[in-house]
């Protein structure tokens, strides 16, 4: 009863006319993102976090929340009328969506994706609203040794998620050295600064997501080649399914709800992992798999929801235990740290406004989403047809305003583009940026939670071990290093004998 209560205080928060216009602004951006190849919802928080630095902690949470489920919306409909997915959770969607798209029921496609989306998403807030704040409540007994394991848990599958084990690891110790550049929390002694007076106070997150993401999907879109997209035309009597689609979509959709939610709570991109697990899932509970890749509805409903639900489970630990389990995840917990919240335990105690305001505008935003994304299909897929002389110099204008907005400092727009030729760099070499952004927002939380465990433990490292939250995650995480390592030393073994 109290949640309800608190949730409605919520609600009237959200219904001040800033806070709508933040709302509607935030899922308008979001599903434009989704729509956009290559750009991505973590490339459009960081261009436009620094929008956020003006505004009252509420309105600036429920915009930046706003452009990341939003984009989750839409970045089914290139997936679905051009076989592009605007989103990399939407390359599943791909696989049937187009065929259908290609047999005349791309508006059906795009309803169900829509309406699916739509549900899983109002399930997914439905379970944050009941589940984060015992979690919170919960996670007020922990300690520096519990956020320590924590941590390293959600580092260690982070960089087992990201495809190459070497590269994960490279890019997670690069994030953590410049997660630790500027003064050290205990000594005060400058570190890694190489006598560069503006480095003392570290590098700013906020500088290396526009870099890495937002400037350097810019440079990789001038260095590509330029491809004419062939969309397919929506009909406005084919935008509705029939009812056979929408029989077979009912199940994948609850399905892949649970599924994307259960992911959610999962360091890593778990948009993506539960797509995959949604379709292979579907694959196989259908009476008709040969029907897969040839236009399946179920291969459209099932991956639509779940990516929607993991996108609001995301939530569940960035609000209750303050620790960002994917990029999306991290750019918010700077737009908290901008304005000088940090989530955690304490977040409905202290801020309550804000806790409750972000909750409720998930509501009203995934309502907005489904009206906006109805009607609107193919308004949003004529986008595509953008010229990138026009898209490119707006991108760059948004994050060298962004950059020097922060600091008002010339050097941090060199930090801007230093970054961007790296994220560039990143990109064309096929290393996972996802670990680099973690390590750099999970590098300090380590190093602090060490440090204090270390002296609540007189120096000794195995008081780690004998606290029994900390002690059972850390030996979780020690044993999944060790099983990962052992499968890919046998492996190596196999291919050796197989030549």
């Amino acid at each position: 009863m109290e949640i309800l209560v608190s949730l409605g205080e919520g609600f009237c928060a959200c219904f001040t006319l800033t806070n709508m216009l933040a709302c509607i602004f935030g899922v308008i951006v979001g599903t434009l993102t989704g729509i956009l190849p290559g750009l991505g919802s973590t490339s459009a928080m960081a261009l436009l976090l620094p929008l956020s630095f003006g505004m009252e902690p509420t309105t600036a949470l429920i915009m930046l929340a706003g452009i990341y489920y939003g984009s989750m919306y839409g970045g089914s409909t290139t997936s679905i009328l051009v076989n592009v997915p605007g989103e990399s959770s939407a390359v599943m969607t791909c696989l049937d969506g187009y065929q259908m798209a290609k047999r005349g029921r791309g508006g059906a496609a795009l309803a169900i994706s829509a309406v699916g989306s739509f549900i899983a998403g109002t399930i997914g807030i439905v379970l944050l609203t009941m589940f984060a704040p015992p979690i919170s409540q919960a996670a007020l007994a922990f300690g520096p040794p519990e956020y320590l394991a924590i941590a390293l848990l959600g580092l260690i599958i982070m960089v087992l998620l990201s495809g190459s084990l070497v590269k994960g690891v490279m890019m997670m110790l690069l994030g953590i050295v410049i997660g630790t550049v500027g003064l050290d929390p205990l000594t005060g002694v400058n570190r890694f600064t190489l006598g560069i007076g503006e480095l003392s106070r570290g590098i700013d997150f906020v500088l290396v997501a526009m870099g890495v993401f937002g400037l350097g999907e810019v440079i990789s879109m001038l260095n590509e080649e330029k491809h004419e997209l062939q969309m397919e035309k929506v009909r406005l009597r084919d935008l509705y399914p029939n009812k056979e689609e929408v029989r077979r979509s009912v199940s994948p959709i609850l399905r892949g709800s649970i599924l994307g939610f259960l992911c959610g709570l999962i360091p890593g991109p778990a948009a993506v992992i539960s797509t995959f697990l949604s379709y292979a899932v579907e694959k196989k509970v259908s009476r008709h798999p040969e029907e897969f890749g040839n236009g399946a509805i179920e291969g459209v409903a099932g991956p639509e929801a779940a990516n929607n639900a993991a996108s609001s489970a995301a939530m569940v630990p960035l609000l209750s235990l303050g620790l960002p389990f994917a990029p999306p995840a991290a750019i918010l917990l700077s737009g908290f740290l901008v304005h000088g919240i940090t989530p955690g335990p304490s977040l409905i105690t202290d801020h309550p406004a804000v806790f409750w305001g972000l909750v409720a505008s998930m509501y009203i935003g995934n309502v907005l989403l489904l009206v906006i994304n109805l009607p609107f299909v193919g308004v949003f897929a004529s986008l595509l047809k953008t010229p990138q002389e026009y898209l490119v110099p707006l991108i760059i204008a948004i994050t060298f305003v962004g950059a020097l907005a922060s600091n008002n400092s010339i050097f941090d727009v060199g930090v801007l583009i230093l970054f961007g030729f790296m994220g560039f760099v990143i990109k064309e070499a096929d290393y996972p940026p996802a670990p680099l952004a973690i390590g750099i927002i999970l590098g300090p939380t380590i190093e602090r939670s060490l440090i204090q465990g270390l002296v609540m433990g007189d120096g000794n490292p195995i008081y780690f071990f004998m606290r029994p939250v900390s002690g059972v995650i850390l030996v979780a995480a020690i044993l999944l290093l060790i099983a990962t390592l052992w499968k890919q030393v046998v492996s190596g073994k196999n291919k050796i004998k197989s030549v």
